[in-house]
């Protein structure tokens, strides 16, 4: 019985262990050929959440771990929540809601095509027609 226990702790640690490198290494890219300055995590947040008009943000479609994980990491908030402050700037007419696509692919793609749009993605997306200028933590 107590190899059982041993066996069931251990599994259980290695599954943790799993969950945990599980989450997506999100990193914010912008196209290789863009000339912006370094932006502070202040302001690509300002960016995401419709307060700047600096550069045109670009999401992932939801449900997506990266779009969670972005907003609950980097900009502080819940993926739905910033969709809803979006909602009423379009309501308004102030904004138009970001792009979505439903591949990290074809959101590299929309980067990499205009120096003017900000996006996020798991690293492992990134090539050499995007830059990264800032890592989730």
């Amino acid at each position: 019985m107590k190899s059982f226990h041993k066996t069931m702790i251990v599994a259980g640690l290695m599954l943790m262990t799993a969950l945990q490198q599980a989450h997506a290494d999100v990193v914010v890219i912008v196209s290789a050929q863009s000339t912006v300055p370094p932006l502070s995590r202040e302001r690509i947040a300002r960016i995401f959440e419709g307060k700047s008009k600096d550069m045109t943000p670009v999401d992932l479609a939801l449900p997506s771990e990266e779009r969670r994980e972005f907003y609950n990491k980097f900009v502080g908030t819940d993926a739905a929540l910033v969709k809803e402050r979006w909602s009423r700037l379009v309501f308004t007419g102030k904004r138009s809601l970001p792009r979505e696509f439903t591949s990290s692919a074809e959101l590299v793609k929309a980067v990499a095509a205009d120096p003017n749009v900000i996006g996020y993605v798991d690293r492992s997306f990134v090539n050499m027609t995007v830059k990264v200028i800032y890592t989730v933590k």
